[in-house]
């Protein structure tokens, strides 16, 4: 897996103070996209132990409230066969910390057996995290007003009550009309 970017102090991904790390590789081509550059699977940095590692480490201090995965699309199965054991580690050695992550992809197709996306450690990835911002980013739903998403048609998931329901938990970061 490559990446394009890791902020280690980010405000605008989720809340709080959060590292955020932009996985290079996406198949969605949303027009209007505002990270285009990420859509091939071999832009930017290889993703290494040194590279999880100095994730880790950027997560530790208290200021930082999470971590934050997004692209490209950290869903596209090649990022997530990489992913899951960050966030294993994350789940384990940090745990005070939420996880959020976007996604161009729904809830409902990542957890469609037969889905492209769709691989054997999916649902051990969506159980690790906490808040996960769906669906594809249409231009003509852009709206700049929106908080911690690009357009209207996107939503804000409580994943853990949602996986626990079965029901889409809207989050409280959320306002729907």
């Amino acid at each position: 897996m490559y990446y394009g970017e890791i902020k280690k102090m980010d405000i605008a991904d989720g809340p709080g103070c959060r590292v955020s790390l932009f996985v290079s590789g996406c198949r969605n081509h949303c027009p209007g996209c505002f990270n285009e550059e990420t859509w091939d699977f071999c832009y930017g940095k290889p993703y290494t132990e040194e590279t999880e590692q100095a994730i880790l480490d950027a997560l530790k201090p208290d200021y930082i409230q999470g971590l934050t995965l997004l692209g490209g699309d950290p869903f596209e199965p090649e990022n997530q066969r990489v992913l899951v054991s960050l966030l294993r580690r994350v789940r384990k050695e940090l745990p005070g910390k939420d996880i959020w992550a976007y996604t161009g992809y729904t809830l409902e197709r990542l957890k469609e057996e037969g889905f492209r996306s769709r691989c054997e450690v999916t649902d051990e990835m969506l159980s690790m995290i906490d808040i996960l911002v769906d669906g594809p980013f249409i231009l003509a739903q852009k709206n700049i007003a929106l908080r911690f998403r690009g357009s209207a048609n996107q939503r804000i998931i409580d994943l853990p009550e949602t996986l626990k329901t079965g029901e889409i938990r809207h989050s409280h970061f959320e306002k729907r009309d």
